[in-house]
Formats: structure tokens, sequence, C-alpha cells
């Protein structure tokens, strides 16, 4: 009787065991179906917007409950065509390709656009994305007039392209390291046609940017003005970041991303070990938090109650994978890896109950403006959804 009482009681200890065990993996199960689902709804958001052409969601404000929309001229009008090119590429659904479509015809226009350096952003994140997905002959037509009207931005004596127009009283010429983005369209329309006119002046401006912006810490200066007669560098200051001297973790991503890709088409090894040394330069830094998403500038006084970035996390995972490809480096795809995953959560991903057109949040804009600041902008899901295509290719 003894002996048959402690196989019964074992017997239960076992089952209750075998319980634990199953309902904590059920739970675990369950934790990722919902936020799988969520990411999901965030996907789904995308295509309920109403198509227009001078309402293109750049980015959501909680307190007001209301997506901004930009027309077509905005910098940031090109990557929501660009999110649904991409959701198409990742779930192979019609719908967002026919969206896409929709959206990114709204942007044609730009291509005659010569008052702005943004012509990559808007023209390459929309028309190239549309191109991969189609090879549709109209838009590669489109790709190379933008690249015609950025290269009209090249000065010679400076050896590089323009950046804005405003405050010209102030800046002769400046130049934002964000530029670096806009080659891409240089070098693909050489690759196009056959002119090698684009790629010099790809190689011009990436070869000054290299020369003047770089830190002697590989941090990324966010603006240098230049003298259009001699090409002198006449003052190094920023727009976005919190001072002329600190390191806005934005244009960090810019400069990795951008020599990353530079290294794609030129094979300069210049290009390569600047962007392992601005890449080190963030990964070793004492103010990166430990899951990966930066604070909008690493020199904020305010740390660690600043705002993070997650659009600067995004591009650099993004630009990580690529940059392992050269490298072999696992910090790179670690990196990325675990920004990946800590963005897809229930912290960093869009609440559910929202129903604007974005996928995460905590991106901050310009702080020195107190504009999009904690808040889903829709760059930095442009640059997630290309994190996780090229993840799937690592």
């Amino acid at each position: 009787m003894f002996r048959a009482n402690h196989f019964i009681f074992a017997i239960g200890i076992l089952m209750l065991l075998v319980s634990c065990k199953s309902d904590g993996k059920a739970e675990k199960k369950a934790e990722v179906v919902s936020i799988d689902s969520l990411l999901q709804l965030r996907y789904q958001r995308l295509l309920e917007y109403s198509v227009d052409s001078t309402n293109i969601p750049r980015s959501y404000t909680k307190a007001t409950n209301s997506t901004r929309g930009v027309p077509s001229k905005d910098w940031c009008s090109g990557f929501f065509p660009g999110n649904l090119w991409q959701l198409f590429k990742l779930t192979g659904n019609e719908m967002y390709r026919q969206k896409a479509i929709e959206w990114t015809a709204f942007i044609e226009k730009e291509k005659y656009n010569d008052g702005t350096h943004d012509m990559g952003f808007k023209v390459y994140s929309s028309f190239g994305e549309g191109y991969e997905v189609t090879g549709n002959e109209k838009y590669k037509e489109v790709i190379v007039q933008g690249a015609k009207t950025l290269a009209i931005r090249f000065n010679e004596n400076v050896g590089s392209l323009r950046s804005w127009d405003w405050n010209s009283n102030t800046w002769e010429f400046p130049v934002i390291v964000d530029n670096m983005m806009n080659l891409e369209l240089l070098f693909e329309a050489t690759r196009f046609t056959g002119d090698s006119t684009f790629h010099k002046i790809a190689i011009q401006h990436a070869n000054t940017t290299l020369k003047n912006h770089i830190r002697e810490d590989n941090s990324i200066y966010h603006v240098v003005v230049y003298d259009t007669i001699n090409g002198a560098v006449k003052e190094k200051v920023t727009h976005q970041g919190f001072n002329d001297e600190s390191t806005w973790a934005r244009g960090q991503a810019w400069g990795i991303y951008g020599y990353t890709m530079a290294y794609r088409y030129t094979k300069n090894e210049d290009y390569l070990n600047q962007a392992e040394a601005t890449a080190k330069f963030f990964l070793s830094h004492e103010n990166l938090p430990e899951d990966g998403i930066p604070y909008w500038d690493f020199n904020d006084p305010d740390l660690p109650d600043a705002p993070r970035d997650v659009s600067a996390a995004t591009i650099i995972a993004s630009a990580f994978f690529e940059l392992n490809n050269y490298t072999n480096d696992g910090r790179y795809i670690a990196y990325s890896k675990k920004v990946l995953h800590t963005l897809q959560s229930e912290k960093y991903l869009l609440d559910k109950t929202i129903e604007a057109p974005f996928i995460l949040d905590h991106s901050t804009g310009n702080w020195p403006k107190k504009d999009e600041i904690d808040e889903p902008i829709t760059y930095a899901d442009y640059y997630f959804l290309e994190a996780l295509l090229r993840e799937k290719k690592n």
C-alpha cells in the first residue's frame, strides 16, 4: 500500500511537470502568434489608407490621432510606395503590388524637380523598388531622368551635390551626410544607360564627403558648408543633431549605409574601411542601449531619458546585413538580428488600436525643431522591411 501510494504520487508529480512544461510552451507560442498577428495587422493598415496624391503618409502624431500626409515634393514621399513594394516581396500578396503601383505614380513628376537633392529618397525608394519587382521600362526611364535632374546640382569646384537651397544667406553651399543615400540613383543610372557621368559624380561626391564629414573618431558631421569658388570648407555644423560636435544617430546611420552602398558599386576599399570604422564607433559607443535602439543623439545630456530613434536602428540594421556580405564579421549580423527581434515586440510595434498606415513606433525626426518626436515615421518602416528582406538572403 505504501509503495502504491508513492507510485501514484510520483505519477502525479510527473504529470504536473509535463503539464507545466506544456503550458509554458503554449504560453510562449501564444505570445509569438500574438506578436505575429500584430505585425500582420500593422502591414494591413498600409492597404487600408485611402489613396491620395496630396496626402502620402509620412508620420503619425498620437496627441492628435492624426497621420501627417505630404505631397510628392516632400523628401519622404517615396518611402510609402516603397513600403508597399517591399511588403509585396515579403508576402506575395497581390494587393500590395496593386497599391504600390497607384502610390508610385504620384511620385513621377519629381523626376524633374531640380530644387532638391532628395531625388534618390523619392524616386529610387519608389520607382527603384517598383522596377525590381516589375521590370517596367517606364520605371527605368523615370529613374534615369531623376538622375539627370539630380546631376544638375553637382558643383565641380566643390566636388559635391548641393543639398538644401534654403538658408542660402548663411550657407553658401551646404552638403549633408544624408546625401550619400541619393548616390544609389546615380550609380543605377549608369548601370541602366552605360553613361559613366552619373557614376563619376557619385564617386566625387562620396570622396568629398569622406574627406570632410568624418571626424577623427569616425563620428560624422551633419552639415559641411563649402565655398563655391575655391571649394574650401567654410564651416561644419548641424541642423538636426544636439549641437555641432554631437553625434546625431541617424547621421551616423546614413554614413554607414551610404559607404556600404558606395562600396557595392565601386569596390573602393576606402569606402568599405569607412563603413566599418563608422560602424565600430556606433557599436562600441558607451551610450548605445542594450537593445540596440539608439538615442536620437549620443550626446544628448538628458540620457537615458532622451528619445530613441528607431529609424536610425533600422537603417543600420539593413546596412549591416549588406556590410556582412563584404566582411563576414559576425558583429554586424548579430546587431541586425537583435534589432529585428527587438522591434518585433509590443514595445516597438505601433499599438493595434491605431489605424494609421505605419508599422513601428518611437522614431525621432527633427529634435531641434521638436518635430516628429517619438513617433512612427515612414522611413523607419522602409528600412525595417528592407532589413527583413535582406535577412532572408543572409
